[in-house]
This record gives C-alpha cells, structure tokens and sequence, in this order.
C-alpha cells in the first residue's frame, strides 16, 4: 500500500499546501491497496506540535474506489471530522507558532469497513473505532520549517 503526493517522503512541503501560503491539501495518490478494502482513513499529524501530535486534517469513509484526491480536495463520498481546533477540513501546516522543522505525517488506513460514526467525529473516536478493521496502513512524511529558520 502507498500514499505519495507533488513531494517525496522526507521533503519539504510545497508552501502552497501550508499556512505560509494558500494552506490547501495537496494531491494526493493511493496505490495498492489490499483486497478486502471497503474504505480508508487519512490522518495528518505533526508529531513535533504541542499537543503532540497536532491533528490538522482527517478524512475517513473515503471510498476503496478512490486512488486520487485532487488539490483542495475532500474525495467524493469520504467524511471530513474535526481537526484539533474543532474545525472541519484540512488545517495545513503551520509551523510559525512553533519553531523549528516540524515532522508531518499523512497516514492512510485501509479498512474492511466504512464507520459508522458522525461529520463532527473527533480523531480519536475514528481511531478507536477502526480498531480491528485495519488491512495495511501507508505513510508520507513532510517536512515544514518555520520561518524564523529559513
């Protein structure tokens, strides 16, 4: 299973999907998926934050049919929850409240199910809820440096 993206894993990220910039998702691709899969979860964390880790983005329901999400975008079908600061959508990095390189994961979770939960989902309940129903998981790192460091 792979998630890649317009970067490598371990490169920065373009300015344009952080809040130094536009702050809108990047493209993402998923490949490879397992057999079995009837959807997945995306979750976007910078484990360097505190609170560790900041969740700026998380998607779940996303169809097993999806292999692209365009910039900007949520996948059709999928379920955007709650970000960290009780928001929906994706909250880009922003490292200008915190110093230093800040370590983004984007991890993708296959599922042998959809969840049965509601849009205003908090990261952890879609967690404990796919307890169990994980087939393979993905992940791609990025990297985003705060501007007193550049």
């Amino acid at each position: 299973m792979k998630i890649t993206s317009v970067f490598e894993h371990g490169d920065e990220i373009p300015v344009r999907y952080t809040c130094l910039g536009p702050n809108i998702s990047p493209p993402l691709n998923f490949e490879e998926l397992p057999e079995g899969t009837v959807s997945m979860v995306l979750i976007l964390e910078d484990v360097d934050a505190t609170p560790k880790p900041w969740r700026h983005w998380h998607v779940f329901n996303i169809p097993a049919s999806t292999t692209t999400v365009e910039e900007g975008q949520v996948p059709q079908g999928a379920v955007a929850g709650l970000c960290n600061n009780h928001t929906f959508g994706y909250e880009g990095p922003c490292p200008k409240y915190f110093k230093g390189t800040h370590h983004y994961w984007f991890r993708l979770y296959a599922l042998d199910t959809t969840l049965d939960l509601p849009d205003a989902s908090e990261p952890e309940d879609v967690q404990n809820a796919m307890v169990g129903h994980i087939l393979d998981s993905a992940e791609l790192l990025g990297l985003c440096v705060s501007p007193e460091n550049v």
